[in-house]
């Protein structure tokens, strides 16, 4: 069973999310919220695996939102759901530790199957997003430093730069799961980042593998 947490100040798309939620086999909705000023606790008490966030709201916006989650918990998967498809909050928003971005555009089987991605560390984007995130990191001059990476972490990070999940990067390494999740951490930790999008993110930019 997924368990989902909503952020939305339209209370008639929650709605309508929640209600898609509960008419899909392997989900559950943990709460829904018309902004982020209490995301921390709602976080901690109700202990979701993934969370749906929209980044226009009243009060603590998305991007506060996972600026503030990720302060306290890096594990929690965090999808930015929201109209917007500018550059600015599409790198703020992975910058700071979101794992995907979809548009609210989106058909309700993609938002299911994102869900379901994000879950089982797949970094989901509409392939509008994704287009204007290669080109907002070509664009950009490349780093010069490797962050101190080890010849096998670099392997991860280009699998996850393939798109490739947990499962799947094992697989392709011939490495255990355990084994995949203990270089990730460290891949984190030597990046200074939070999540797969925002290691993938950095690894392009700065042009790390």
């Amino acid at each position: 069973m997924i368990t989902v947490l909503l952020y939305d100040d339209s209370e008639q798309f929650r709605k309508a999310i929640a209600l898609l939620l509960q008419q899909t086999e392997g989900f559950e909705v943990a709460g829904s919220f018309n902004n982020c000023d209490t995301a921390v606790a709602d976080v901690e008490l109700l202990k979701p695996d993934v969370i749906l966030m929209d980044i226009d709201m009243p009060g603590a916006n998305g991007i506060d939102g996972v600026c503030m989650i990720r302060q306290k918990n890096h594990t929690v998967k965090i999808i930015m759901l929201t109209v917007f498809e500018n550059n600015q909050h599409i790198y703020d928003a992975i910058r700071f530790g979101a794992n995907g971005y979809l548009l609210k555009k989106s058909a309700p089987d993609a938002i299911v199957a994102a869900i379901k991605d994000v879950y089982e560390g797949g970094a989901p984007m509409n392939a509008s997003i994704a287009t204007q995130v290669l080109q907002m990191f070509a664009s950009m001059s490349p780093g010069s430093q490797n962050y101190g990476l080890s010849q096998k972490e670099k392997e991860v990070l280009r699998s996850l730069v393939d798109g490739n999940s947990y499962k799947m990067v094992a697989a392709a390494l011939k490495i255990s799961i355990d084994t995949v999740r203990t270089h990730i951490r460290n891949i984190y930790e030597k990046l200074q980042v939070n999540s797969k999008s925002a290691a993938v993110a950095k690894a392009l930019k700065d042009r790390i593998i």
